[in-house]
Order: structure tokens, then sequence, then C-alpha cells
């Protein structure tokens, strides 16, 4: 016989949050890295992206680690103090992980390092509040994106949910007027951004920047600072290794 539509089985467990087995682990696992490479960086991108970080991950594969997460877990497994820190010197690189900032370890020569980092960017879609870099203005006619495409019609409540005054003509989304999407400097409202990511417009760049290092040789370097780049994010318990 087969099994009713309305017999389902739910489930009424919850995922439980990683323990103390969990952050032992991850310090043993930043510890083998501090012995594998031999210099430790921290760094910071900002506006978060995921997807920008496992590109630097990817090429930096077998030459460089990133580990981002927990900041309190990161500093522990570095030691806190002169009397805690696992090697002489990390505990000024700990004392300096504040908001989202990670670290970055590899064997590379450091001036390598940050002349790779410099010239690594690559386009982003703008986020809230992020000032554009241009003005778009939207004419009037079917709407098109950055490709020089038109939407399809089923895209229509989607344009007008941003705040185009839209209509179908002949199925095409279409403006009966001029339309101003954002101006150069303002900060974008949540809409905007969505739209902008809709139409296909890039008016961020994704970029990674280097501050202080850290060597078993050299000990401390001091390098820029991060924390005007850090926000309130905090990463979530998956962010706990990169």
């Amino acid at each position: 016989m087969p099994r009713s539509k309305r017999s389902k089985v739910v489930s009424l467990t919850q995922t439980q949050k990683k323990g103390m087995e969990h952050k032992k682990k991850l310090v043993e696992d930043i510890r083998a890295c501090l012995d594998e490479y031999k210099y430790v960086w921290i760094f910071s991108v900002g506006d978060m992206r995921t997807d920008g970080l496992q590109e630097v991950r990817n090429l930096w594969k077998g030459t460089g680690r990133i580990i981002y997460g927990k900041n309190k877990v990161v500093a522990k497994a570095l030691g806190e103090s002169e009397e805690t820190e696992y090697k002489t010197g990390l505990s000024e690189i700990a004392k300096r992980l504040k908001g989202p900032l990670g670290l970055f370890l590899t064997s590379w020569d450091p001036t390598e390092t940050l002349e790779w980092f410099q010239t690594f960017t690559r386009p982003a879609f703008a986020r809230l509040n992020f000032p554009a870099t241009q003005t778009l203005v939207l004419p009037a006619g079917p709407i098109k994106n950055a490709e020089d495409e038109t939407f399809p019609h089923s895209m229509e409540p989607q344009l007008r949910g941003c705040g185009l005054m839209t209509s179908l003509e002949k199925g095409v989304p279409t403006l009966k007027v001029e339309t101003q999407v954002c101006k150069e400097g303002e900060k974008l409202s949540g809409e905007k951004a969505r739209l902008l990511l809709m139409l296909g417009y890039m008016q961020a760049t994704f970029k990674v920047k280097l501050g202080s290092h850290w060597s078993e040789e050299g000990g401390f370097v001091e390098g820029d600072d991060l924390s005007a780049d850090a926000q309130l994010r905090v990463p979530a318990d998956d962010e706990d290794m990169a």
C-alpha cells in the first residue's frame, strides 16, 4: 500500500553548536600551519567576499594558507601574551586581531608576497551603503543589462520591486521615461544594490590588504593599520579554517 502523502517524518532535532573539541582541534591545526610556514600575515578584505577569498585560496594552494575564523580561537592558538604565545612574538599578531581580520601564512619572501596582493584585484557587485563609483542612467525603452540584453517578462516584477516604473510592452520590461539608477558618490540603498546586481554592473573591487607580519627569524614587523577596513561582521563558525 502506498504511503499517504500526509505521512511525513519531521525532524525536530537542531544542529549542535561546535564545542570545545572543535575549538581544540582548530587550535592544533593553526599551530601545525605555524610550524609549516615561515611568515604569518594579518589581512583584511573589508567587505567580505567568499568567492573572492576562495579564488585567492586556490591560487595559493600548496604555497600559502588562509585562516579566517573566530578571533578569540585564532588568538588563543597564537598566544595572547608573552607567557602563552606559541612562538616568540606571535602575541603581537594576536593583539591585532580585531574585527573581520584573518591570517595568511606562506613561506614566500615578504616583498614578493606584498607585490602579489597589491596587484590582485577583482571586480565585484556593490553592496548596501557602498558609495557608487559612477552615475548610471537607464534610457526610456526596453530595459537592458550591462551586456546590452533585454530582460524576460518574468523579471518585470523584480525590476519593479527595485524601484523601476516598468511596464510590459510586447513581453519586454520597459521604461516609459529615463531613470537614474544611482549617482556617483551616493551610498547605495539595498534596493539600488539589488538593481545593479540584476543589471550586471559591478561598481566595487575585491582586494585583499596585508598588514603586519611575523616570522621566527625576523620577529614581528609592523605593517599597515587595517583597523579602518574592519567592519563589524563576525565570521560564522564554518569559516574557522580556509
